[in-house]
């Protein structure tokens, strides 16, 4: 497929918190930092090519987070981007720590939480932010602890909506009785569906879905591999039909690719542009399950 028609937003739309409307094609800026998600990017020019370039192509919703570098994501949408164009969503996360390249740890602490988003807008040049995601659940501290804060800081108008990331379904009701929840992000994609029936929860209560690696591994995605076969008949990479999968399963679905090459940028929004049958869908899953089982 020619990235001459990439365009996010040939995904749909979706509407976070019934009152944020979204591409559903967005941008991960994980990637944007050094090797081990550490440090500066190899080419900083590049990375912030590939911001500008993902907002030529429609993407209007980019997830980040104060840990990605640590710092580094941020700091460069901010010198990228700001003053951000109308209508663009920046979601950023905090709650996991640093020790070094590959390295994280939960930290859910209140006043170590209270200090990630103050420190966030200071970086991300904003007054408020769209959506802030609590990146993990801290298992040393009560999960109404963490969000408490979180309330507080949405209740002064520093954030407009609140989000989890790698939680079971019990884990949001848990969630619930403290702030709302408008959104999760799991791991999740056509080859690891861990987090089935996290998404069906997201389907059943309108919770916007974001999957991260959204790519298709294993052997099903490997060179010469059934995905290879079936994006062949497509003109489309592994990568592409496996977004276009993801954007197929579900309506409340929001991947969220990243790259640090504008080439692979431009290929993975033209994933919006891929279509299938629905029975082509069908013996993709069932594909899929085999390669799972084999």
């Amino acid at each position: 497929m020619s990235r001459a028609t990439a365009d996010a937003q040939k995904a749909g739309q979706f509407t976070i918190g019934g009152d944020i409307t979204i591409n559903r094609l967005g941008f991960g800026a994980m990637r944007i930092t050094g090797e081990g998600i550490w440090g500066e990017p190899k080419s900083v020019d590049e990375a912030q090519r590939v911001l500008r370039r993902a907002i030529e192509l429609g993407v209007n919703f980019i997830d980040t987070a104060d840990a990605y570098g640590p710092e580094v994501s941020e700091r460069l949408i901010a010198e990228t981007l700001h003053p951000y164009p109308k209508g663009l969503v920046i979601a950023t996360k905090g709650g996991l720590t640093r020790q070094g390249p590959g390295t994280w740890a939960p930290v859910g602490r209140p006043e170590y939480l209270q200090q990630c988003v103050e420190m966030s807008l200071r970086r991300l040049k904003l007054e408020r932010i769209d959506l802030y995601q609590l990146h993990r659940i801290d298992p040393k501290v009560p999960v109404a602890e963490s969000l408490g804060v979180l309330k507080n800081l949405q209740q002064a108008g520093k954030i407009r909506h609140i989000g989890l990331s790698e939680v079971s379904p019990q884990e949001i009701e848990e969630a619930q009785k403290t702030v709302r929840i408008v959104s999760v992000q799991n791991r999740y994609n056509l080859t690891d569906r861990g987090s089935e029936e996290t998404l069906k929860y997201c389907e059943q209560h309108k919770l916007a879905f974001i999957p991260w690696f959204p790519v298709a591994a294993g052997k099903l995605a490997a060179p010469g591999g059934p995905l290879e076969e079936v994006g062949k008949k497509h003109k489309a990479s592994v990568a592409q039909l496996s977004l276009a999968w993801l954007l197929h399963r579900s309506q409340v679905m929001i991947p969220i690719p990243g790259t640090s090459s504008v080439k692979h940028l431009e290929e993975n929004v033209a994933a919006a542009g891929v279509e299938l049958s629905k029975d082509e869908w069908a013996a993709l899953e069932k594909t899929a399950a085999r390669a799972a089982t084999a």
